[in-house]
């Protein structure tokens, strides 16, 4: 188990060593950090559910785009939408919704393919306000915890008679300085989860982008 060790001095003037456990020391932290746990088990479960996710929709959409082209230049539609429907990312739901406007004049099939395209955009950065929204909140919320456990240490430090101890005073002030910690390490997390997954997301549009103007440029071809 890890144990954080404080040294304190004894009245006698020997150094006496108190063990703390890592949990009994996040325990101290009081009521609030309940909602701050909940915090962090959310940031992980939104990152690790988004990575999943946009894992799967980054990938390379050139094999892709080569067997849909040959089976539009053959004429062959169906063939061309099974292909999509294989497949299960954003790139193949956007390439299908175009297929299915074929016959209909380009700008239709371009505002189609665009219409998809900000779907499956919108679905890559589902929950993602929300892992933002914890970057900001839970330091927040840790810093009022600190606020809070300064406020009840000092009334117990002013309703002590005589000389104040220092074990007291400074055991008061590191165990309401806890939440604040907590708080900017669960800060920490999602802030950094939640740019990792735009660069991600970034590079899905990318190829998204990309996919789209060579689709377009297939349909005007001559012979297509």
């Amino acid at each position: 188990m890890l144990l954080l060790q404080a040294d304190t001095l004894a009245n006698g003037g020997y150094d006496v060593q108190d063990e703390i456990s890592l949990i009994s020391l996040l325990m101290k932290g009081g009521l609030i950090m309940i909602p701050l746990a909940l915090l962090g088990a959310a940031a992980i479960f939104i990152f690790i559910e988004r990575y999943l996710n946009i894992t799967r929709a980054s990938q390379n959409p050139e094999e892709l785009f080569e067997k849909v082209k040959k089976a539009v230049l053959e004429g062959n539609v169906q063939k061309a939408r099974a292909i999509c429907a294989k497949e299960d990312n954003p790139i193949s739901r956007m390439l299908d919704r175009g297929i299915g406007k074929l016959g209909f004049d380009m700008k239709s099939i371009e505002a189609t393919v665009e219409n998809a395209a900000k779907l499956e955009i919108y679905r890559l950065e589902k929950n993602l306000g929300i892992l933002a929204t914890i970057s900001g909140a839970a330091p927040m919320i840790g810093f009022f915890g600190t606020v809070t456990g300064m406020i009840s240490a000092f009334i117990a430090i002013a309703q002590q008679e005589g000389s104040v101890s220092p074990k007291l005073l400074s055991s008061g002030i590191y165990e309401a300085m806890i939440t604040t910690a907590v708080g900017l390490f669960v800060g920490i997390i999602a802030y950094v989860g939640y740019n990792y997954l735009v660069t991600q997301i970034q590079k899905v549009i990318y190829n998204m982008e990309l996919t789209t103007i060579e689709f377009m440029e297939l349909l005007e071809r001559p012979h297509a």
